[in-house]
């Protein structure tokens, strides 16, 4: 996420508009991948491994979104559980984050990219790996 700026959602009431900063849309994307079974934990960067050793929960970790007015496009950085089916999985957390935004706000989600970064293994200490840095590229969302 490269900013936090809201962004006017129509709403087809006759009573205004509603705001959503991204970080609204991500933390509900979070939310959603971490309720499907296999999902160990999100891959977040150093920043928000530091802001959870200061004790600072960071629910947007490991996810990275693009937001329009109409639409939603979101990559999700995983740690998955060794052992479970991996493409099951993934669309599990597609279809799980897709159904909660699109529920939760309006928005069309156009994308739910899975990017598995590590598998857990039981009893094995939590291993951090950084998510890539973001690449400025064309729009995805209208």
């Amino acid at each position: 996420m490269s900013e936090n700026m809201p962004v006017n959602v129509e709403i087809d009431n006759g009573m205004g508009s509603v705001t959503f900063a991204d970080d609204v849309i991500a933390i509900i994307a979070g939310l959603a991948a971490t309720e499907v079974k296999g999902v160990a934990y999100m891959s977040g960067n150093m920043t928000s491994s530091l802001n959870e050793i200061l004790g600072k929960k960071d629910h947007t970790k490991g996810v990275k979104v693009e937001v329009g007015t109409e639409e939603a496009a979101v990559d999700l950085y995983l740690v998955l559980t060794y052992g479970i089916s991996i493409p099951d999985t993934c669309r599990a957390v597609q279809e799980n984050v897709k159904k909660a935004i699109e529920t939760m706000t309006g928005l069309r989600v156009v994308e739910v990219n899975v990017h598995v970064q590590a598998v857990k293994f039981e009893k094995e200490a939590p291993v951090e790996i950084a998510a890539p840095e973001e690449v400025p590229s064309a729009s995805r969302v209208k």
